[in-house]
């Protein structure tokens, strides 16, 4: 099991899902980052102040994967995110020892597995191929 987590443009956001979705990935932790890396420092003006922003609003996506799932994963963040600007950003993975499913009990894969996956690859599916999105409680799985 690896954890993954990528930082990418709030922009991509519903393409990287999506993707992640149609890798089988059903459960994401989701979070508002601020960050500098490799970008340029933009300047705003602000009430008549010179403002350098040296921070850029990114996402945060954390998600645990069994081994099957990591290289789809990887891929799929990939292929989503990627605009080939500076400032795209990054994948980090790393080794889990052991998962527990709260509610349950279970324990590393069958934890990792949601209650609702097929519901959740189906609608992904549908929302990219522009059918109508259906909200549901995928996300939210660290």
């Amino acid at each position: 099991m690896k954890l993954i987590t990528t930082i990418v443009r709030p922009e991509r956001l519903p393409e990287v899902k999506a993707a992640l979705f149609r890798a089988g990935i059903t459960g994401i932790t989701l979070s508002r980052v601020s960050g500098h890396g490799g970008e340029q420092e933009t300047v705003e003006h602000y009430r008549g102040t010179t403002v350098v922003m040296e921070f850029h609003d990114k996402v945060k996506i954390e998600m645990v994967c069994s081994e099957p799932f990591v290289e789809p994963c990887i891929n799929a963040i990939l292929s989503s995110a990627r605009t080939g600007e500076v400032g795209d950003g990054k994948i980090f993975v790393l080794p889990i020892e052991r998962v527990v499913r709260i509610r349950t009990g279970e324990l590393n894969n069958a934890a990792l597995t949601a209650v609702n996956a097929d519901e959740v690859q189906r609608s992904a599916l549908a929302q990219a191929a522009g059918g109508p999105a259906v909200e549901n409680g995928a996300a939210g799985a660290l």
